[in-house]
């Protein structure tokens, strides 16, 4: 799956160059400029691969060392507490 974040990434990059809406002066609905909407598509499709990204390319060693460091923290601050009587 992490391979095919890169391509998917560069697809997005040249996507987001729209030069065919740049002098198209449609509205859709009466007032919504098409290259406006095509932009919101696009935002929200960039959303989705993000987290495509986040979910299935993400390193799983990182996640290990997060919860390694917080389970240390949490622990250090229990032994931290005054003894029980």
């Amino acid at each position: 799956m992490r391979k095919t974040v890169w391509p998917l990434l560069a697809l997005l990059v040249i996507l987001h160059h729209d030069f065919w809406f740049w002098d198209d002066p449609t509205l859709l609905f009466g007032w919504f400029p098409v290259g406006l909407l095509y932009h919101v598509g696009l935002s929200i499709v960039a959303g989705g691969f993000w987290l495509f990204a986040v979910l299935c390319a993400w390193p799983a060693y990182l996640v290990e060392d997060a919860t390694k460091i917080a389970n240390d923290r949490s622990n250090a601050g229990e032994s931290a507490e005054a003894p029980q009587a």
